[in-house]
């Protein structure tokens, strides 16, 4: 059953990235994976070292800036993620309920708003191999903020820049501490997905309403009023 949203009062979607509007996918085999296969042979360790290294490394600034920051990274592990990344955009992939959910949003005249924590490079490369940008209205890295969205202060600077009425906008988001974020800001609707990953296991969110296909939506997204955008 999908959820309720009485959609006449949502103006503004603000939606995630990785995991909502991309199959997360290709961040899992790139972190999970790549990263510590190429620390293995960068540094002549097992690959299980690698791994409890790179574990260790990112639950440290985890819900910080620097968890998605590629400098950090490319500093701290000594690692070119900026060309890693650049080598296996093609894989990256737009889930197939994405480009039907935006259409219709879209057609209805509401804004929509990419607001990812992914780093400008990955933005740029995703772009480059998905066609998101066509899709969307405006696309926001909070790289250029200073602030993950895990940080009220990146909220209120996108607030500032957008004008977006936390009353009449709805979140879409795969990770639950975001979710609590935005619902702090005073987001009125906040939506989670329940399969951020093709490769994984459904999740569950424990305090907000959730879905696995956009399309359930599409049947109650009323136009707005007034011609449309």
């Amino acid at each position: 059953m999908p959820p309720d949203f009485d959609w006449n009062n949502i103006d503004t979607v603000l939606l995630d990235m990785d995991g909502t509007l991309l199959d997360l996918a290709f961040d899992s085999q790139f972190w999970l994976q790549d990263v510590p296969l190429a620390l293995s042979q960068q540094r002549a360790i097992p690959l299980e070292n690698a791994r409890q290294i790179i574990h260790d490394e990112y639950l440290a600034v985890q819900h910080t800036m620097n968890w998605y920051c590629f400098d950090y990274w490319s500093e701290r592990l000594d690692l070119d993620i900026y060309q890693m990344t650049t080598n296996i955009g093609k894989n990256a992939r737009l889930r197939d309920d994405t480009v039907p959910f935006l259409t219709h949003l879209r057609q209805s005249g509401r804004q929509t708003i990419l607001l990812t924590n992914a780093h400008p490079h990955s933005l740029s490369v995703k772009i480059e191999h998905t066609g998101l940008d066509q899709h969307l209205d405006l696309l926001l890295s909070t790289h250029t903020f200073g602030y993950p969205k895990e940080d009220q202060r990146l909220w209120s600077a996108v607030q500032q820049q957008t004008g977006f009425n936390p009353e009449r906008t709805l979140f879409v988001d795969d990770g639950e501490p975001i979710l609590n974020a935005a619902k702090t800001f005073g987001i009125r609707y906040c939506l989670g997905i329940e399969n951020p990953d093709s490769t994984m296991a459904d999740k569950s969110f424990q305090d907000y309403p959730s879905i696995n296909d956009f399309r359930s939506l599409l049947p109650s997204i009323d136009p707005v009023a007034g011609p449309a955008r």
